[in-house]
């Protein structure tokens, strides 16, 4: 199908490109338009007018729960859900059960995904089998089998010597690894940041030094083998610091952040809101400010959702023992645009670090606009607020901090492969609210 997508504000980071002009597809790839123009006959026209035209987004961090516990949800929702948030292209982390560990597993996520035919799902490989830390996957394997990069999950590699050797073996095949840098030593059963509310609320903490400590590790390590890496979550000032010297120094190093980590702390945890209770925690004021001065300078590269569905059961148990997670498909887009509104960061360069910067991370050809590439397209509008109904998500998980909110944002259309997935998100409007 020809489609001619008309007087939107499309924007590429990829190219640096905001300007308001029409935007051709063709048998599901981007069109040059000097090549399109007046001659070119659509079997399809969209009016996008005072809306912006901006690669689908790249989700680099989210669980989709199958297989393994599809009673949270299945791929079908998730994946549903996802393009109705503006997401086309999502990056699922290993630690499904039974664990991406092997070629069959990886081709098993993907035929999948093409089956369900929503968003593009891009399955990591594991470091180790099962995850446990002790013997290394074939990696070469799981990359020819599809796998864009390797990664442990939150399972942490505690034997420094296998973590060096996983490096050295991904960096023979140019292979990128996602770390979570959390040492479970120093979190123990922590579920909150170590600091004032932790010992008002009387909760087990997790210390900075926790992700502080694994994180110099990895760097170590990172410089001594000289492996391509992606530190998956970061959530403190310290581990910005760290994370920009070693760009400095030379390291192949990204970072990617959490949008809740953005826009909450601890202080939002109120009283025992199980809702706020993720992993790694809300840390203080202090962090989510240095964490937002990260993405604007580029230190982090990313934002993503970290998606993690739940029950509703899940929730209702006291804060030290419910799951830890948020639903996050849905609100991505709009939290990264509220971010636009509330700091300097301008509109292109937050749209490159949903879209670009994590598909350049992950190696695929997504992420932008050239002619040439996948037509995997969002349209929103910029400016409509929109307050945010969980019980009208498409997820199965309704499990977030900012149901009732009023967020930017209203994705009207997307893409992919230039064909139309419908979304079917809903919110009240803030004035019916």
């Amino acid at each position: 199908m020809k489609i001619r997508i008309a007087n939107g504000r499309v924007i590429d980071p990829m190219s640096r490109e905001d300007s308001v002009r029409d935007l051709f597809v063709n048998q599901g790839f981007i069109v040059d338009p000097r090549t399109a123009g007046d001659d070119f006959s659509a079997d399809r026209e969209i009016d996008a007018t005072g809306c912006v035209v901006c690669p689908g987004l790249v989700d680099l961090q989210a669980r989709l729960r199958e297989p393994g516990e599809e009673h949270k949800a299945t791929m079908q929702s998730e994946l549903s859900a996802a393009v109705a948030g503006g997401i086309t292209s999502v990056c699922v982390p290993p630690d499904t059960n039974p664990v991406i560990d092997t070629p069959a597993m990886v081709h098993m996520v993907r035929q999948r995904g093409r089956r369900i035919q929503k968003a593009r799902v891009y399955p990591l490989g594991a470091l180790t089998v099962g995850l446990a830390g002790e013997q290394l996957t074939d990696m070469s394997a799981l990359r020819d089998a599809g796998c864009p990069a390797m990664s442990n999950a939150n399972q942490i590699i505690d034997n420094t010597l296998v973590m060096r050797r996983a490096m050295q073996y991904a960096s023979t095949f140019d292979l990128t690894v996602f770390l979570t840098p959390l040492d479970h030593w120093l979190r123990g059963n922590g579920c909150v940041h170590e600091g004032e509310v932790s010992t008002r609320l009387g909760l087990p903490a997790v210390p900075e030094a926790a992700e502080i400590v694994a994180l110099a590790r990895d760097l170590a390590l990172i410089e001594t083998t000289g492996v391509r890496a992606h530190i998956s979550q970061v959530s403190c000032a310290r581990s910005v610091e760290k994370i920009r010297e070693a760009k400095a120094r030379g390291l192949r190093v990204t970072a990617a952040v959490s949008a809740h980590h953005l826009h909450l702390s601890e202080q939002d945890i109120g009283e025992f809101d199980t809702r706020y209770h993720v992993m790694p925690p809300l840390r203080s004021i202090a962090d989510r400010e240095a964490l937002r001065q990260g993405v604007i300078s580029g230190v982090i590269d990313a934002v993503c959702s970290d998606h993690q569905p739940h029950g509703m059961d899940a929730k209702l148990a006291p804060f030290s023992e419910s799951a830890s997670g948020i639903s996050g498909l849905e609100t991505l887009l709009s939290l990264v645009l509220k971010l636009v509104e509330e700091t300097t960061l301008s509109l292109p360069e937050a749209i490159g670090r949903v879209t670009a910067h994590p598909a350049r991370i992950l190696g695929v050809d997504v992420g932008r606009l050239l002619p040439g590439a996948p037509a995997d397209i969002c349209i929103f509008e910029p400016v409509t607020d929109r307050r945010v109904d969980s019980t009208q998500f498409i997820s199965q998980g309704s499990n977030t901090p900012f149901d009732q909110a009023a967020l930017p944002g209203n994705v009207k259309m997307v893409l992919v492969a230039g064909q139309r997935c419908r979304p079917d998100l809903t919110f009240a409007t803030s004035q019916d609210a």
